[in-house]
């Protein structure tokens, strides 16, 4: 039998910046460790800094009280933002790391055991099967035609032309709505299309978009407009007969819970890696279920990440499907020991004890953070397009 030591406690916080994420190695003073992953992009050197900030305040705590130390770091002061949240994204993920490693368990069983026995993945078009730059209609229907191909029911789009940011209203719309037209000839009725918009409307456009695609059966229509204003979004959903699914850029319960009150929204898609680690997003998952909605993530595409996806997903009744990009063949193998398993579209959850992932960490040397330029599309005027 395996038992806890008493008294255990947090030793150190060890932090790597690869590629655009936080990764975190939380050690226990008996040497038991855990690997966890935040993701802030475009500032994620900021998150390592509150990285050891927050180290300096749990250090000495129980790593078996999540809840705790979720707590002390996130209500200590008074400024909260997706950084902090980032952070204890990594840290809660490194946590239940330790705790199914102490208790011979995968995370998917401590957070209640299988409610499913493979997660359905939803693949990004654009990063997966197809190599070129999507933009026109034929470009679009070609990733498709190659996502299906490969045993996936499923797939994610944002079927905007590459000079979108330039074309008057009416352009816009069309353009966009022959995507989707080319996609669904493409792939048939018996696979789903997920509409990604990318906070990249405004609410008047967005709703008369949708609007065109009805007849196109989207399965959900993802923020159509930037998230700071929860009302803004319910406006939206009231107009439109597409499921909403919202939320990719915010990080709290709180947050949520206003969303799950909005007309229209069907899917919830917090990020495991900003919307604080297992412990935030299962209470997430639970309020959303109360109000039937499902859960949709939202995924910033690291290996830790993606791996720890799958386990909550696993153990979360209203949890519907998991987006990612390939991992295998890319250098996301190297960077970890293994990478999430996916077979005929369907992840397959690890039995290993805690994640079942393990950080490299000379081959994540060689992929340094890259803050990216941050910036959206480019209107004719010069001015960037707000989202």
């Amino acid at each position: 039998m395996i038992h806890w030591k008493t008294n255990m406690k947090i030793e150190k916080i060890e932090t790597w910046l690869v590629s655009k994420w936080l990764t975190v190695r939380v050690t226990c003073d008996d040497g038991t460790y855990g690997v966890g992953e935040g993701n802030f992009w475009s500032y994620a050197d900021a998150t390592e800094v509150i990285t050891h900030r927050i180290e300096e305040d749990i250090k000495g705590l129980d790593p078996r009280d999540v809840d705790r130390i979720w707590n002390v770091a996130y209500r200590k002061y008074s400024f909260r933002s997706p950084a902090i949240t980032a952070v204890l994204s990594a840290i809660d993920i490194a946590l239940w790391d330790i705790k199914g490693k102490r208790l011979g368990a995968p995370v998917w069983d401590l957070l209640g055991g299988k409610v499913r026995d493979k997660v359905r993945a939803i693949p990004l078009l654009g990063s997966y099967g197809y190599s070129g730059p999507l933009s026109s209609p034929e470009s679009f229907a070609q990733a498709a035609r190659m996502t299906k191909a490969d045993g996936y029911t499923a797939l994610k789009m944002t079927p905007f032309p590459a000079n979108w940011g330039e074309l008057a209203h009416g352009d816009l719309i069309k353009q966009n709505t022959a995507i989707v037209e080319a996609v669904r000839e493409e792939v048939g009725w018996d696979f789903d299309i997920g509409i990604e918009i990318h906070r990249n409307m405004f609410p008047g456009s967005s709703v008369v978009f949708a609007q065109q695609i009805e007849k196109f059966l989207p399965y959900f229509y993802e923020d159509p407009i930037a998230p700071d204003s929860v009302m803004s979004m319910g406006g939206v959903g009231d107009k439109v007969n597409i499921p909403l699914a919202v939320g990719e850029r915010n990080n709290t319960l709180w947050e949520f819970r206003e969303y799950c009150t909005l007309p229209g929204v069907s899917f919830l898609k917090p990020d495991i890696g900003l919307a604080g680690g297992f412990t935030h997003v299962k209470k997430i998952a639970a309020v959303a279920e109360s109000f039937h909605i499902k859960m949709a993530p939202h995924h910033f595409l690291g290996p830790i990440a993606n791996m720890a996806n799958t386990h909550i997903a696993t153990a979360t009744p209203n949890w519907d499907v998991n987006e990612f990009a390939p991992e295998a063949g890319t250098f996301k193998e190297d960077i970890v020991t293994n990478v999430s398993k996916v077979v005929d579209g369907y992840f397959i959850p690890s039995e290993e004890p805690g994640l079942g992932i393990d950080i490299n960490v000379e081959e994540m040397a060689k992929h340094p953070y890259e803050a990216g330029t941050g910036e959206s599309s480019r209107q004719a005027d010069g001015g960037l397009v707000l989202g």
